[in-house]
C-alpha cells in the first residue's frame, strides 16, 4: 500500500486554454482527479465511504502555480494524504516537469455522516497499517476571505446538468470552471495567475441561479458566489 500515487500523462488539449497551456480549473481538476484514484487504492475512496454511511466534504484548497505545462508537455502529479487531526484532514498535491516543480497545492477535507450531515471524527479514516507521509505542499497558510462584497455583480452562473458530481450538487472543480469563465480570454492571459485559494461554504444544486461579486483586497481578487437564497457557496482569492 503506497502513502503517495504519481501519475504521468502529456497535458492534452482539452485541458487546455488559449494560451496552450493548462488552464486554471484544469489543474483543480487534474489533482481532484488523482486524489480519487489514490483514496480508491487505499480503500476510503467514494464508494467505500458512502458504504459505510460517510462522505468526503471539501473545505478549501490552495494551489500555487509556478509555471503552467504546455500542450503536450510530460508531467508528473503527484498525491499523498497528510496525518489526520481531530475533524479534518489534509490532502497534498504537486505537479512537476523534468524535476522542475510546476504547481503544488493541499485540500482540507472533512467527513460528514450522509444521514446527519454532521462531521465525524477523521481517526481511523485510513488503513492502520498505511504509513503516512509527513511531507507537506504549498505550506502557506490557508487565506481568510470575507464575504462582504460591494453589491455590484461581476456576473451571474446557472448550474447546469454537466456541474453535478455523484453527491446530487456542483462539482468542485466546475465551481472553479465557473468563476474563471466569469473573465474573457484576454483578462485571463493578463491575470497571470500565481496563487488561487477556494472556500466551500455551501452546495448549489442544478438550476439555482449563482451571483458572482468581486472586490480588491491587499493586490489580491477576491470573489464570492451567492446562492438565491442569499448564503454564500463560494470564496475565492486570486493572487
Amino acid at each position: 500500500m503506497e502513502n503517495r500515487y504519481t501519475k504521468k500523462l502529456m497535458i492534452p488539449l482539452s485541458a487546455c486554454d488559449s494560451t496552450a497551456r493548462l488552464a486554471v480549473h484544469n489543474t483543480f481538476a487534474l489533482f481532484m482527479d488523482i486524489a480519487t484514484v489514490h483514496a480508491e487504492e487505499l480503500g476510503c475512496g467514494a464508494g467505500a465511504m458512502m458504504g459505510r454511511g460517510l462522505f468526503w466534504l471539501t473545505v478549501r484548497t490552495k494551489i500555487l502555480f509556478h509555471r503552467m505545462p504546455r500542450l503536450m508537455e510530460e508531467v508528473a502529479a503527484s498525491t499523498w494524504p497528510g496525518v489526520p487531526g481531530k475533524f479534518k484532514v489534509m490532502r497534498y498535491y504537486t505537479l512537476e516537469s523534468g524535476g522542475e516543480l510546476l504547481a503544488e497545492g493541499k485540500t482540507e477535507w472533512a467527513v460528514s455522516d450522509m444521514r446527519t450531515g454532521r462531521l465525524q471524527p477523521a481517526d481511523g479514516i485510513y488503513p492502520p497499517e498505511l504509513i503516512l507521509d509527513e511531507t507537506t505542499a504549498a505550506d502557506e497558510p490557508f487565506v481568510r476571505i470575507s464575504d462582504d462584497f460591494p453589491p455590484e455583480e461581476l456576473g451571474r452562473y446557472t448550474v447546469r446538468s454537466t456541474d453535478i458530481d455523484l453527491g446530487g450538487h456542483m462539482n468542485n472543480a466546475a465551481y472553479v470552471r465557473a468563476v474563471m469563465g466569469m473573465f474573457a480570454a484576454k483578462q485571463l492571459k493578463e491575470m497571470r495567475i500565481s496563487a488561487m485559494d477556494v472556500c466551500f461554504r455551501a452546495p448549489c444544486y442544478e438550476g439555482e441561479t449563482l451571483t458572482v461579486r468581486s472586490k480588491e483586497t491587499g493586490g489580491a481578487l477576491d470573489l464570492g458566489m451567492i446562492r438565491p437564497d442569499g448564503k454564500t457557496a463560494l470564496l475565492v482569492r486570486i493572487g
